[in-house]
């Protein structure tokens, strides 16, 4: 005659919770943590039934899982950090490499749109970091001539590209950087 297959232990954890409890409110001292720990132990013990030996000791396989799921957690929280309104996390962003070419791309299209007044004013006082004197005795116009130049075409190139007055421009990528870095003389609107 064959023996009767062992009870499924899957039935008898909901027996162990109220012990298990216990024991994880007497490691974490706090309710909700001990719920949250006796719920993880359950999850991982009902994943891995498979390696109950029917015969042994249920609550005692189940108080070890519940230990060290405890001492698990506690080891990881000492190598994490705290950031509950995200403020660490928003530091660690990093715009994509590609945001300052398709910027600069954008910008080109725009600049090019501008008349070439606006765009010499610009590549002067912009780019070059000449002062409005400087750019006035160059192009042989009033300071206030070459100013009204720089704003119109500042104020048009906000609008072209759908940006706020107050928004930087942007650009991340080293190509880009570098180009902007030595001047608009190597872009090809700046002959």
């Amino acid at each position: 005659m064959a023996r009767p297959a062992p009870p499924d232990p899957r039935n008898e954890l909901i027996d162990h919770l109220p012990a298990l409890r216990a024991f994880a409110v007497s490691l974490t001292r706090d309710g909700v943590a001990a719920d949250d720990l006796v719920q993880d132990a359950v999850v991982k013990a009902w994943r891995n039934i498979d390696r109950f030996q029917p015969g042994t000791n249920l609550r005692a396989w189940l108080f070890t899982i519940l230990r060290n799921t405890f001492y698990s957690d506690r080891r990881k929280a000492r190598r994490e950090v705290g950031d509950a309104d995200g403020a660490l996390a928003a530091t660690l962003t990093e715009k994509p490499r590609h945001d300052g070419a398709l910027a600069l791309t954008d910008f080109l299209a725009a600049f090019q749109t501008l008349p070439d007044e606006q765009r010499e004013a610009l590549i002067l006082v912009g780019a070059s970091g000449f002062s409005y004197e400087e750019a006035a005795e160059t192009t042989g116009v009033a300071v206030g001539t070459v100013k009204s130049r720089v704003n119109r075409a500042r104020a048009r190139l906000v609008l072209l590209l759908g940006m706020r007055d107050d928004e930087s421009f942007d650009m991340t990528d080293k190509a880009t950087m570098s180009v902007l870095s030595g001047g608009f003389s190597t872009l090809p609107f700046a002959g």
